[in-house]
C-alpha cells in the first residue's frame, strides 16, 4: 500500500474535504451506519491514509460537533456580553442560530442525531458546550424577566421553547427556500415575544433596534 500523503500544502485541505464528506455520508445514512471503509472510498483513499488524516471514526464526529458548536458559543458569548437589553441580544442570538444552521445543514443533523456516538472526554467535553450555550439562553431569557420585559416563568421552560423553536428547522428549510435566517428569525421571536412578554411591554420597535444596533456595529468597523 502506498505510504500516506505528509503535511504538504494539500492536507489540510484535504481533511476538511474529508469531514465535509462524511457530514454528508452520516446525515444520509447515520452515524453507526455508515462504515470507515465506505468513507474512504467517497475520499478517494485506502483506509490508512485515511486514519492518518482523520485518526479514528469518532475524530470525524468531533469535528463536526466543533463545527456547529465552536462558532456558536464564540457568537453566543460575544451577544451576551454586549451592553443591550436582554430582548434585542435575544434577538441577535437567534439570527446567529439560524444563520449556523442554514450554514451547516448536514452538520445539524448529525449534531442533533449523533452525538450520543461520541465517549469518554469527547461526549463530556460536547455535553459541556452545550450546557454553555442553555445558560446562555437561560440567562437572557431570566434577564428579560428581571427588566420587567418578560413575565415571570420557570426559566428552563423558557430556554426550552426558545431552543425547540429554532433547533428543529434543519428538518424541513431548504437551501434557496423562501425564508432565509434573518426572516424566519424575526418570526420566531415575534412568536415567542408575543407569548412571553409582560402586559405592557411593547416589542414593536425590536427590529428598529435590531437595524439600529448593526448601522452602529457596521460604523464600529
Amino acid at each position: 500500500m502506498p505510504r500516506p500523503p505528509g503535511h504538504g500544502p494539500g492536507y489540510e485541505i484535504k481533511r476538511q474535504q474529508i469531514i465535509d464528506q462524511a457530514a454528508d455520508l452520516f446525515a444520509k445514512q447515520g452515524y453507526a451506519a455508515t462504515g470507515i471503509a465506505e468513507i474512504g472510498k467517497v475520499a478517494g483513499l485506502a483506509k490508512g491514509a485515511l486514519y492518518y488524516y482523520i485518526g479514528s471514526k469518532e475524530n470525524l464526529l468531533v469535528e463536526i460537533q466543533n463545527r456547529v458548536l465552536g462558532p456558536l458559543l464564540d457568537a453566543a458569548r460575544n451577544i451576551a456580553a454586549l451592553d443591550e437589553d436582554p430582548v434585542l441580544r435575544l434577538r441577535l442570538l437567534s439570527e446567529t442560530l439560524l444563520e449556523i444552521i442554514f450554514a451547516r445543514l448536514d452538520h445539524i443533523w448529525v449534531y442533533e442525531h449523533d452525538y450520543r456516538h461520541l465517549t469518554g472526554e469527547n461526549r463530556s467535553r460536547l455535553i459541556a458546550q452545550r450546557h454553555e450555550f442553555e445558560q446562555i439562553v437561560t440567562d437572557l431569557l431570566t434577564a428579560a424577566m428581571e427588566s420587567g420585559a418578560f413575565r415571570k416563568m420557570d426559566p428552563r421552560l423558557a430556554m426550552l421553547q426558545f431552543l425547540n423553536m429554532h433547533n428543529h428547522t434543519y428538518q424541513w428549510v431548504r437551501p434557496g427556500g423562501p425564508w432565509n435566517a434573518a426572516f424566519l428569525s424575526q418570526q420566531y421571536c415575534a412568536t415567542l415575544i408575543s407569548g412571553f412578554r409582560s402586559p405592557d411591554y411593547d416589542a414593536s420597535d425590536l427590529e428598529k433596534r435590531v437595524e439600529e444596533f448593526r448601522a452602529r456595529q457596521s460604523e464600529e468597523k
